[in-house]
């Protein structure tokens, strides 16, 4: 009878897990439509294969190198030994986080799209997923959490808390994307003479799907971060939505009905709450959503026209700035006074978030930097301006458009 419970509880947890992680892997098309609809035509075929070809890369890196970094597991042993009596529970667990290291260079091409080189990208993202990534997610997260987050607790009173990576992932993502957009300079017509030409976006319905795919994909992100079946929890479920929904509403309004604002604004509420949302009380969720929107409606447009930075998709805001906001802000709205479930400490948070942003900036100058030094890192002045996708591709997005 207990072996069979057992059986039951392990099939429960590797099947909850196993759910997880099909749902942030479907995100990764919406990543791929987000791009596809905020490009030129000329970029669409090389967004979907940059995504494409980064989770794949990203899966190989992240089994033999990247998981075993974080968690200390490695998979090179006999099938039978990875199976083990919990049913394989530790692959699917790999695959679920494999799914959130994935998100870094999907992260990253959202703000280089148009014209970066193909290969020194997927050498960038191999090295952030089988190396950076884990190396930073072991410290919150994995075999060596136990000194940084016992340091956190015994000087500011609790560790740092990121339930569902708001720093880990989405700080680190858009953190590390900022060199990168430096390094290569702004596109071909951007900015001339000091002067801003914005470069219209080419498909709001593809925008708009690439939305939906994630903010629908964000529910396994969020609620199958518990890893098992007894840690599921509907506080996190209705604060995910909550603070999606406060993200979209914040947006409408600051942005004037501005599409483009209003579906990125789901995702700045969802980034924004994944750090907190086992924590914070849901109306706290829909502010903290909507104040992460405010910071990508106004934030990218001081990016762009202020900064002249040519952050294609605005990754910077959308996951560097607003993730940071998300991982300050669990330790505002978390405590008990505020509605929250308590266990949290600001200091604590504040400094773990910018811990975060000081490790990534660092990172991804040095690898950015030695690929531009080196190979390479941007398409030459005719190859940007065919396009990425007959550049590297030798297809149009929509090849029928061209027959003679």
């Amino acid at each position: 009878m207990e072996s069979a419970i057992d059986s039951l509880r392990h099939g429960g947890d590797v099947l909850f897990l196993m759910l997880g992680a099909v749902m942030v892997f479907a995100m990764h098309a919406g990543f791929a439509f987000l791009e596809v609809g905020t490009v030129r035509k000329k970029s669409q075929v090389n967004a979907f294969v940059k995504i494409l070809s980064d989770w794949s890369v990203s899966t190989v890196v992240y089994f033999l190198i990247g998981y075993p970094i974080a968690y200390g597991t490695n998979f090179l042993r006999p099938a039978g030994e990875l199976l083990g009596a919990d049913m394989g529970y530790e692959l699917v667990r790999f695959f679920f986080l494999l799914c959130f290291a994935a998100c870094i260079p999907a992260i990253i091409s959202g703000g280089i799209a148009e014209r970066a080189r193909f290969w020194p990208q997927v050498l960038a993202g191999a090295i952030f997923a089988g190396i950076t990534y884990p190396l930073f997610e072991s410290l919150i997260w994995g075999q060596n959490s136990g000194g940084l987050q016992g340091f956190f607790e015994n000087t500011f009173g609790a560790p740092f808390h990121d339930f569902a990576g708001s720093v880990v992932v989405h700080s680190m993502g858009g953190w590390l994307a900022l060199p990168a957009v430096l390094f290569l300079g702004n596109r071909q017509g951007r900015f001339v003479r000091g002067k801003s030409h914005p470069i219209p976006i080419s498909n709001i319905p593809f925008l708009a799907l690439g939305s939906w795919i994630l903010a629908v994909g964000w529910f396994g992100f969020n609620v199958m971060s518990a890893q098992k079946l007894e840690g599921i929890s509907g506080l996190v479920a209705v604060n995910s939505l909550l603070a999606m929904v406060g993200g979209v509403l914040f947006a409408l309004v600051a942005s004037r009905n501005d599409p483009g604002f209003v579906h990125n604004g789901a995702l700045a509420g969802l980034i924004a709450i994944c750090a907190g949302s086992d924590l914070v009380h849901p109306l706290a969720a829909f502010f903290i959503g909507g104040l992460g929107a405010l910071i990508f409606v106004y934030g990218f447009q001081w990016e762009q026209e202020k900064l002249k930075i040519d952050d294609v998709l605005g990754v910077w805001p959308l996951h560097g700035i607003i993730g940071t906001w998300g991982g300050i802000s669990a330790g505002i709205f978390g405590s008990t006074a505020l509605g929250g479930m308590g266990g949290v400490s600001f200091v604590s948070q504040l400094a773990g978030s910018l811990m975060a942003v000081a490790y990534a900036l660092a990172t991804g100058a040095l690898i950015y930097g030695v690929i531009t030094k080196t190979i390479g890192f941007r398409l030459d002045d005719d190859q940007e301006f065919r396009g990425p996708d007959l550049s590297i591709h030798n297809i149009h997005s929509y090849p029928e458009d061209y027959v003679r």
